[in-house]
């Protein structure tokens, strides 16, 4: 349920021992990204650089870059030493925070002919009107959960420096998208755990006085999430609803009638990628991620290039494509994310000709089983109250949205 926040009584803000600037994505240094991202309590493989990469170079064309860098005052840009410059640690360690930040209106002239299926169910919660100019969390398309990457101990200042620079009208000239300044900041698929959202919650509360903003703080959606902790399979099977774990037992038991099921998982190559492509279409058709449309080309696009950056990250990898086979026959394929405690199921294809074999089912039931024998805790459904997620056991996290905006003119 949305949540107008009043605004706090007029006050002269406290200086903040940190300040924000916008700073080109190319020009932060990798290993700052990676340092932040490892020292950040709510990151999540949705926060890597791997992602914001292969997301700008998918889809550069839709929005506008607006990362903001936080640094102790009076250190220097990042871009004004060159962004191949990492070999400077004065400056690469001086970056205390990143918050990862795109803008562009609400609603762009080529939306109808460009979105794939993850856009056109529309905005939840409050809207803004289509021509606002928004700033989003950057790459929000496309990924579950968005923070700030920040040391815990630097929190409250980034997140004061942050909403300063909103303020002073610093973030809100680009020349590639002229000079209108932000209508509404669109905070969304901030975890309910994430100490940044309260952070940065608080620090904007202390300027609406200042400022004419207005707040609101709402549930966007939810992730279902399913323990794996301390079971093997046949204990957590022995944990589900009676009906799910007997229908799931009966249709493993069918397909083990047909041959061997079993998860394998491969090699990010673009042949592993195309295989995944051809079975997600072959299930979804046109309500897929990769039709032949401007959409379906970017997805396409983006998770090509998100393989190929992830393929030479090594023992860092966390992309991870697999597939399920009964006997030879591949019947389902997956493309999730594994950090070494947590699975995150991002999507799926199957065999629509394999309904003998419950693809659905005993695809997600070997893919699971995988990840539980692996040791994973947890394995995340991601965004989406699907009925069948549920079935898995899977308990709702909420994720949640902040939408700050404009209530007089600045």
């Amino acid at each position: 349920m949305t949540q107008p926040l009043a605004a706090a009584p007029l006050e002269t803000p406290v200086a903040p021992s940190l300040v924000a600037r916008p700073e080109p994505f190319s020009a932060i240094p990798r290993d700052a990204w990676d340092s932040l991202l490892a020292a950040t309590p709510a990151a999540t493989p949705f926060s890597r650089w791997t992602i914001h990469r292969a997301w700008w170079d998918a889809y550069g064309s839709t929005a506008h870059e607006q990362y903001l860098i936080c640094t102790r005052a009076g250190s220097d840009s990042p871009a004004e030493t060159g962004p191949a410059d990492t070999s400077d640690m004065s400056a690469t360690s001086d970056i205390r925070a990143i918050l990862p930040l795109m803008h562009r209106h609400a609603v762009e002239p080529d939306d109808a002919i460009s979105a794939t299926v993850l856009r056109r169910t529309g905005p939840s919660g409050r809207l803004v009107p289509p021509d606002a100019k928004v700033i989003y969390m950057a790459a929000s398309y496309h990924i579950d959960y968005a923070t700030m990457l920040c040391q815990p101990a630097d929190l409250a200042g980034a997140a004061a420096a942050v909403v300063e620079s909103f303020a002073s009208g610093a973030t809100s000239s680009d020349p590639d998208h002229g000079d209108q300044p932000w209508d509404a900041i669109d905070l969304r698929r901030l975890r309910h755990d994430d100490p940044a959202r309260p952070a940065l919650e608080e620090a904007f509360r202390a300027q609406l006085g200042r400022h004419g903003w207005d707040l609101c703080q709402e549930v966007e959606d939810v992730c279902p999430v399913a323990s794996l902790q301390g079971a093997d399979w046949e204990g957590y099977l022995a944990s589900l609803d009676k009906k799910a774990r007997h229908e799931i037992r009966r249709k493993m038991r069918r397909a083990e009638a047909a041959g061997e099921v079993t998860f394998s998982q491969s090699q990010p190559t673009p042949e592993a990628v195309a295989a995944f492509i051809e079975l997600h279409q072959a299930r979804w058709g046109r309500d897929g991620l990769f039709p032949d449309t401007a959409g379906g080309h970017r997805s396409r696009r983006f998770l090509e290039r998100l393989a190929e950056l992830e393929a030479g990250e090594g023992d860092g990898r966390q992309l991870q494509l697999g597939q399920v086979t009964v006997g030879e026959r591949v019947i389902f394929a997956t493309v999730g994310f594994d950090d070494g405690t947590t699975c995150y199921f991002y999507n799926a294809g199957m065999d629509p000709d394999a309904r003998a074999l419950s693809p659905g089912v005993t695809g997600t039931a070997a893919y699971l089983r995988d990840r539980l024998q692996a040791g994973r805790q947890c394995f995340d459904f991601l965004r989406g109250d699907e009925p069948y997620k549920y079935e898995w056991g899977a308990v709702d996290q909420p994720i949640h949205r902040l939408l700050i905006t404009r209530t007089v003119d600045a």
